[in-house]
């Protein structure tokens, strides 16, 4: 290629196949900058707030950053939870098993990397999808419609299965030697992983554990009741936050409890208790109960006997429990209440 070097935009998730992807086309001799969606939606983003004693560095660190320093390319990371949320509430093509739209999402991420190509006199956008792999999202007809609706026609390069799908316009005018991509399909990782020995790329994540929540069954539920009892107008990324920590009980259409499970998410919890009831059980060691609505006497008085069965007082007869809200506090003394009747009101 003779003149300026020809410029690949890629989305970099973290994920082998993405940085596998990268790699290609660096060895070909492109200019590659890679692009970090920051949806809102990531569980690392979860444990770094959490913050959890003992938690594994690798679990913390940010897989994108992590990519493209393994790549040799620079990644800029971009936040686009707020408009993605939007996206996510009401998808074209709908959910997966879960809340999950990846077809839709992949269509906005595409959006957002052909606007940047364009802004930026880059060439083309390339992504790790594989075909095959992904029963929703990465079969022939949804890969089409993707390339089809993002704009990219002709300028969505797929290198992994690169020669099995058709030919694009990079490969077309010679910015990309075709022959020296490969023909990657399936839901296999024997390719995949031939080709990070090859390269060296010995540290990513493994691809079953998965980052977002939006495929996360528990999550999925919580989500699904947030809208529910909820003006979808006025939800916002940060009114998601909650969803990702501790036990959720629904009590009634407008009072629902959060309880932290372990000392970290009682400490995250706590930062939020300004204008909320918050419970915790006296004289014993107790979780944090954080009400989200306005309870009534008599729902106070049971967010009080649940926050006693969650404490390690749950077998004596009576426990204290104290709630507060900003100035106001008043200590009930309430029987714990029985597993058989928490249960039900779990999300």
């Amino acid at each position: 290629m003779d003149g300026a070097p020809i410029t690949a935009i890629g989305l970099i998730s973290g994920g082998l196949d993405s940085t596998l992807a990268a790699r290609l086309l660096v060895e070909q001799g492109l200019s590659v900058v890679g692009l970090n969606f920051s949806t809102g939606f990531c569980k690392t983003d979860a444990r770094r707030m959490l913050n959890r004693p003992g938690e594994d560095p690798k679990r913390l660190r940010h897989e994108g950053i992590r990519a493209g320093g393994d790549a040799g390319i620079p990644i800029e990371v971009i936040d686009i939870a707020e408009e993605y949320l939007k996206m996510v509430l009401h998808p074209k093509h709908g959910y997966g098993k879960v809340m999950n739209p990846c077809i839709d999402c992949r269509i906005f991420m595409l959006r957002r990397a052909r606007q940047y190509m364009e802004e930026n006199g880059a060439h083309f956008v390339f992504t790790g999808e594989v075909l095959g792999q992904r029963p929703m999202s990465q079969h022939r007809r949804a890969l089409q419609e993707i390339e089809r609706d993002s704009g990219l026609e002709g300028l969505l390069l797929r290198p992994l299965s690169a020669r099995v799908l058709p030919a694009t316009i990079p490969e077309e005018r010679g910015w990309v030697d075709r022959g020296r991509l490969p023909a990657i399909h399936g839901r296999g990782r024997k390719e995949q992983v031939r080709l990070a020995q090859r390269f060296g790329v010995l540290d990513y994540p493994q691809p079953s554990g998965g980052c977002c929540f939006l495929t996360d069954m528990n999550f999925g539920r919580r989500f699904k009741d947030k809208i529910a009892h909820g003006d979808e107008t006025m939800l916002a990324p940060e009114d998601l936050v909650f969803l990702k920590v501790g036990r959720h009980l629904r009590l009634s259409p407008t009072v629902k409890i959060i309880v932290g499970r372990d000392e970290p998410e009682c400490n995250f919890l706590g930062r939020y208790q300004a204008g909320r009831w918050a419970a915790e059980a006296l004289d014993c060691s107790s979780p944090l109960t954080l009400v989200e609505g306005d309870p009534d006497v008599e729902t106070r008085s049971r967010i009080a006997s649940i926050t006693a069965r969650y404490s390690n007082a749950r077998d004596r007869e009576r426990v204290r429990v104290r709630l507060r809200r900003d100035q106001a506090e008043e200590i009930l003394d309430v029987v714990p209440a029985a597993e058989s009747s928490c249960e039900p009101l779990l999300l």
